[in-house]
């Protein structure tokens, strides 16, 4: 079948070690389901599988990708939950300590087919489109898990969400107002601050600036190059979510801080099954939808990633395979 995989990992030039081509099916437990794949989109993950960090060389070649919607042998039009969680284990599958991602240890979603266990299919309403379908299960739902789940805020509160046009800050922007929060952004750019505007946030500013007032929350993906100006801009009592560290991983603690103004500190990792039906139904709902930056075959997919790896992406990159 037709799968963008990787064949290689390498850290300095992840994109040599991306094929677009046939693969044979491979192997996955006999009672898990077939999806027709429909749409698939990329995400970070996919680069650091390429690099190694998010994928370990004796399990090459690997199918990547981690969000898909697709339609199963019966019809049933689907979106898979891209965490695959221990079968033995119940609650909260992103505490499992044996948990993975599609394409970590079973074969990813940017396939013809992708079988995955039946609990991890969620229907597909019919308002959404299969390309904004494949938006969800990683970006928009970790976003989801970081406002609705782990910021201990309300309608009314402020949100900072640092950097502003990559997938997760596109979808904590878009999902904040969603969801009743005040939402102010940050980005070097000034183009991508007025998007930013465009798509929903109420203020954008340059990284660093002095902000009107506290922030009830910082979602935070960015770390190093903006950690101070997270803890800065928390008013006291105030929480820092944090779902990734794209700049670095060991800022500064500003330990003072943390401990006089009483801030928290919250990691955020991915979604519950639960709450991605929760984030399924607020966009059949509301009416809110992905942002998607550009949809390509799956034969451009090598286009695809050259263009989420030089970071020039507003939004989602969705890969057709209709």
């Amino acid at each position: 079948m037709l799968a963008a995989y990787a064949h290689a990992i390498n850290r300095d030039d992840p994109l040599s070690c991306l094929t677009v081509g046939e693969i044979d099916p491979p192997s996955v437990p006999q009672d898990w389901v077939s999806v027709q794949v429909r749409a698939a989109s990329l995400n970070h993950h996919d680069l650091w599988a390429l690099k190694g960090q998010a994928l370990a060389a004796e399990r090459l070649p690997m199918i990547l990708g981690t969000d898909a919607a697709g339609i199963t042998e019966d019809g049933r039009e689907v979106i898979v939950h891209a965490v695959i969680g221990d079968p033995g284990s119940s609650g909260d599958e992103t505490l499992d300590p044996r948990r993975s991602l599609l394409s970590e240890i079973h074969p990813g979603t940017l396939a013809e087919v992708v079988r995955v266990p039946a609990r991890n299919l969620v229907d597909k309403p019919a308002s959404l489109t299969f390309e904004e379908a494949s938006c969800l299960p990683t970006a928009w739902l970790t976003a989801y898990r970081m406002i609705a789940t782990r910021s201990d805020t309300a309608e009314g509160d402020t949100l900072l969400v640092q950097g502003a046009a990559g997938g997760v800050a596109t979808a904590l922007i878009v999902l904040g107002k969603a969801l009743g929060r005040r939402v102010w952004t940050t980005s070097r750019s000034e183009a991508k601050r007025q998007w930013a505007v465009q798509i929903g946030a109420d203020a954008a500013f340059e990284p660093g600036a002095r902000l009107p007032e506290k922030v009830d929350a910082v979602m935070e993906t960015v770390g190093d190059a903006t950690w101070e100006h997270s803890l800065k801009s928390l008013r006291p009592g105030g929480r820092i979510v944090i779902s990734g560290a794209t700049s670095g991983a060991n800022p500064p603690a500003d330990l003072n801080r943390v401990f006089f103004l009483q801030l928290s500190v919250v990691g955020s990792t991915m979604g519950t099954l639960e709450e991605f039906h929760e984030l399924v139904a607020l966009l059949d709902r509301t009416g809110v939808r992905p942002v998607i930056d550009r949809v390509l075959p799956i034969a451009d997919a090598s286009e695809a990633f050259a263009v989420l790896n030089a970071g020039e992406v507003y939004g989602k990159l969705v890969l057709s395979l209709a």
